[in-house]
């Protein structure tokens, strides 16, 4: 399986470090930073999902249609649009983009999140409706006549989609959540499942209990590490830059200084790894999750391009099949990463290079 890039698209200039410029949909923007990640090398571009986010599908649409070949994964939380109708949305964004639509199933974590949409559900009752609606989404797709269905959270009678994912199947579902239960319910589903940048030991950790509970199923889904890449031409630069973005955020924050704890546990892993030390493996930085209290994407690999290259194979080694990376400065940072993913996807040609020359049936053939 060949290694995945993917970024992070937003309808304004702003991050941690940068307050929010422009209008909230600043479309020029929108469509620069689409693409410079085409230009990059991207595979694929994020649409995140907040409570306060213009509508994911709306952007997702201009992204596509603005772009020749960058893939979209679409952040989508179950139970705010029928699975019937998300699975008509989803299939004629699909046949639109020519097969390039993707959704990330986000079941949400924190509480006042979800109820800012209504949803009142406790953390493993949703998890347990994102299980009846991938179901469901599957089966819309590739039903061949109207369905009936009466579960725990939908019901519905004759349902049946006229329009199907370009692929003829269904789209590719990416799953994230580190709980027990998230785990059980992406092993079901997820094609991709997707966790933040751990420790490497951690990671392999999860990474094989992901794969255990998908392997009841009969199922082996690529796995997704999501990190915050800190570049410059030499080491001591780019720790420099790491440790400037550690004080803009600590100093631009009143609440940084004891950052409002979370309850998801993707979250509560990354500040268990910020615990027990600032600088993991060389390179994870996990200070930065300390000072944003991990919400979200907040561990970052720091160095030269051919440092973090050296880092994204460790992981790589350990079953990592897709990278999920965004930067502090978005626009100037996805440019960046083109020398990343062409450096990565070169090493990795050449791995595979060698490792033909080595192998029993090359060096019979000669």
């Amino acid at each position: 399986m060949s290694t995945e890039f993917i970024g992070l698209v937003s309808t304004r200039a702003q991050s941690e470090i940068h307050r929010p410029t422009g209008p909230v949909v600043d479309v020029a923007y929108t469509r620069a930073l689409s693409r410079a990640h085409e230009e990059a090398g991207f595979d694929r571009v994020l649409i995140g999902y907040q409570s306060s986010m213009p509508d994911g599908f709306g952007v997702a649409g201009d992204v596509l249609a603005h772009t020749d070949r960058l893939g979209v994964l679409l952040a989508h939380r179950p139970g705010f649009v029928a699975p019937t109708v998300a699975a008509r949305k989803l299939a004629t964004l699909d046949q639109f983009s020519g097969g390039r639509l993707a959704v990330h199933t986000i079941s949400g974590g924190d509480d006042a999140e979800q109820r800012r949409d209504g949803d009142y559900l406790d953390h493993d009752e949703r998890y347990h409706r994102t299980d009846e609606y991938l179901q469901i989404l599957k089966d819309i797709w590739t039903a061949r006549g109207p369905i009936d269905h009466q579960g725990a959270f939908f019901r519905f009678e004759g349902a049946f989609s006229e329009v199907r994912p370009f692929s003829g199947s269904h789209i590719p579902i990416y799953f994230g959540g580190s709980s027990d239960i998230a785990v059980e319910i992406a092993a079901k589903h997820a094609d991709v499942y997707a966790l933040w940048g751990e420790p490497l030991a951690d990671a392999a950790a999860h990474i094989q209990k992901v794969k255990a509970a998908a392997a009841r199923y009969g199922r082996n889904p690529g796995i997704s590490l999501s990190l915050r890449p800190i570049l410059a031409a030499t080491e001591d630069e780019a720790w420099s830059r790491a440790y400037g973005i550690l004080d803009t955020i600590t100093e631009g924050s009143p609440s940084a200084a004891s950052p409002r704890q979370p309850t998801n546990v993707g979250s509560l892993r990354l500040l268990d790894a910020a615990a027990r030390g600032d600088v993991h493996d060389t390179r994870l930085f996990t200070a930065l999750a300390r000072a944003t209290g991990a919400a979200g994407n907040s561990t970052a690999l720091v160095g030269t391009p051919a440092q973090v290259v050296d880092s994204l194979l460790a992981y790589i080694d350990i079953g990592v099949t897709t990278i999920l990376i965004r930067g502090y400065d978005p626009l100037s940072d996805a440019e960046a990463y083109g020398e990343l993913i062409r450096l990565t996807r070169q090493r990795l040609a050449d791995q595979l290079d060698h490792d033909d020359e080595r192998s029993p049936a090359t060096a019979s053939a000669r």
